[in-house]
């Protein structure tokens, strides 16, 4: 970060919150962030450690020196990705608080860009871009159907969920609301998280030019894995579906034919590799969704080597 540009007796605060699980890429995301440009905000970085014991206490800490990030290094533990991110939450003391995943880096202009569509909006919670970096050796069909990067669920033109990869928030918004532990092992608390917020009137916009970078591991370079994400991600908002009251048949007729879309669509555009691979994936999405309103337990990938 700029220091040399910021002066305290007029800067602003923001906190990035950042929660890691045995992952030496925190580094390598650190040192982004120490190279944000963000000239009249102070920027304070908060790291929670969601491992039983305090394993990257000596990386982050020492990296906080290295870099000279202003920094808070938290123990989280229990294999529960929500209470990392609450003790962010409960950490955090800047106006806006913005989350960045521990295998993401962050461009240069990263987090102005989330301030800038913040302040042009006035909206309390902004989602950015995360971008896939595929490695040279990624299959093919790989790159071309681009399932890694993630942008913003949208329905009808209006934002739905959210994610905590690539987002800024208000803390007076969020206030005492926190990501459930219940989601903490299956992923899926940030769907809820931002779900009850749209539900209170929460204004979300996109800034997709806010774009954070997610080096593809070849362990999660297979469609296997697509598949495992997308119905996880299907039973997540299922879940969601089923609370705001949507009949389980209803649900799961819809869903059934959601599936049988997707895969004749997969059938009809076979000679294209990453199309028919997209329609798969989506057909198991819609799959995890059926799974759910069958009432069966969602999938818990969360502290896994390659979730």
């Amino acid at each position: 970060m700029q220091d040399s540009i910021i002066n305290p007796a007029t800067a602003r605060d923001v906190d990035v919150c950042v929660c890691t699980f045995r992952r030496a890429s925190v580094s390598d995301l650190l040192a982004s962030l120490a190279k944000l440009e963000t000239p009249g905000w102070r920027v304070r970085v908060i790291v929670a450690d969601n491992d039983d014991q305090p394993s990257a206490r000596e990386t982050v800490e020492s990296a906080f020196a290295a870099f000279r990030l202003d920094g808070r290094y938290i123990h989280a533990p229990a294999r529960n990705i929500s209470v990392a991110r609450n003790a962010c939450l409960d950490a955090a003391q800047a106006p806006l608080v913005a989350f960045i995943d521990d295998d993401e880096t962050a461009r240069s202009d990263w987090l102005a860009k989330l301030i800038a569509r913040q302040e042009a909006t006035k909206a309390s919670v902004v989602f950015g871009k995360v971008k896939a970096v595929y490695a040279a050796d990624a299959p093919v069909w790989m790159p071309a159907a681009d399932m890694h990067s993630t942008p913003p669920p949208i329905r009808n033109g209006e934002i739905v969920g959210g994610y905590t990869c690539n987002v800024l928030m208000r803390r007076d918004v969020v206030g005492a609301l926190r990501f459930d532990p219940a989601y903490g092992r299956t992923g899926g608390e940030d769907t809820k998280f931002f779900t009850q917020l749209q539900g209170e009137g929460v204004a979300m916009v996109y800034a997709d030019d806010a774009v954070v970078d997610e080096p593809i591991t070849q362990a999660r370079s297979s469609l296997e894995w697509l598949k495992t994400r997308a119905y996880r991600a299907g039973q997540t908002w299922g879940l969601v579906e089923l609370r705001n009251r949507k009949p389980k048949v209803m649900l799961g007729v819809m869903s059934l034919a959601k599936i049988v879309f997707c895969l004749i669509q997969a059938g009809m555009t076979f000679w294209s590799p990453g199309r028919w691979r997209r329609a798969v994936v989506r057909s198991r999405f819609h799959a995890g969704v059926m799974a759910a309103a069958a009432g069966k337990a969602p999938l818990e990938l969360y502290g896994q080597a390659n979730a």
